[in-house]
């Protein structure tokens, strides 16, 4: 089993709370808020310990909302690693209309972290100890962080020899991808534009993957389709794995869960079938959820099951 770190440089602290009908100019009055721990590694981390798999979570962490970000991490035993930085951790706010099930997202930019706040950032990766097999590298960039500080990122990783998983978009994917990884999940748009054309359909997309693959910027690419579930390609495979038909209540949180089953079978050294399946699996349990909601684990299990025997 390797041991995995999730990395997130603009995590957040989701606040939701739910309220009748949405208007303007009036005070509305809304139930007891819920503060959960957010951003995109710090996400698949609680995805992880949700499968039974430790992680640790790596962030930094800034003020009042940092200190919350690390206390309700605690409450959920997720290890985790910070560095403290000048700035505010950002919270970011969600609200659910009750009248109509729509859900209204909130998102914060986060503090802005200086030049020398990133050098300690880096340092603080590399002196991680014992340094972990798989990093995965998600979510959004916070102001001040330039995409090619991801390439110093990747280089670092990959020079101890871990392996580099990479769920971001626009130029942050672009600079991982330039610096080389071990897995990608772009949807279509994503990977249309890693190539250079405005668009993909589920035909080309093979194409487009195994062209990243041929150039040595990634070995393993994971397409995500989202109800139509996920496109695997490697250098030797390629397999369309469907989506199980389920009661869909909520997207949120899909993207990471999905990125959690696959480094959890990625971690036990499982084959690139098992891990599409069960990143595939729970994907779709997290949609089975309201509100900002992951995945139960007793949804993933059968929905593995269900994919294995189809």
């Amino acid at each position: 089993m390797k041991n995995i770190l999730t990395i997130t440089l603009n995590p957040t602290v989701d606040k939701s709370t739910s309220i009748d009908h949405l208007a303007p100019e009036k005070k509305l009055r809304c139930q007891q808020p819920k503060f959960e721990p957010g951003g995109g590694g710090i996400n698949v981390s609680r995805g992880l310990k949700r499968l039974g798999l430790s992680s640790t979570a790596f962030f930094p962490a800034g003020g009042r909302t940092g200190s919350l970000l690390r206390e309700l991490l605690a409450k959920e035993s997720i290890d985790n690693e910070t560095y403290e930085v000048s700035g505010e951790t950002r919270e970011n706010f969600i609200v659910v209309e009750t009248a109509t099930n729509q859900q209204y997202r909130f998102g914060m930019p986060g503090s802005e972290i200086s030049v020398l706040e990133q050098e300690g950032i880096l340092n603080a990766i590399a002196s991680l100890q014992p340094f972990p097999g798989v990093v995965v590298v998600s979510g959004s960039l916070p102001p001040g962080i330039e995409p090619q500080f991801l390439r110093e990122i990747v280089r670092l990783v990959k020079s101890k020899g871990a392996q580099v998983v990479a769920d971001t978009s626009g130029d942050a994917l672009q600079a991982m991808v330039e610096e080389g990884v071990y897995l990608l999940k772009p949807n279509l748009g994503e990977l249309g534009k890693l190539i250079g054309k405005e668009a993909l359909d589920n035909d080309s997309a093979d194409e487009a993957a195994r062209e990243l693959i041929t150039k040595g910027k990634t070995e393993v690419i994971v397409v995500s389709l989202g109800a139509q579930g996920a496109y695997l390609v490697t250098k030797d495979l390629t397999e369309h794995v469907p989506a199980p038909t389920v009661k869909k209540l909520s997207t949120v949180g899909a993207g990471d869960s999905m990125v959690a089953g696959m480094v959890s079978i990625l971690a036990k050294g499982g084959s690139y079938q098992e891990m599409v399946w069960m990143g595939v699996a729970c994907g779709t349990a997290a949609t089975m959820n309201s509100g900002t909601e992951l995945f139960k684990r007793e949804d993933v299990l059968r929905l593995f099951e269900w994919l294995q025997n189809r």
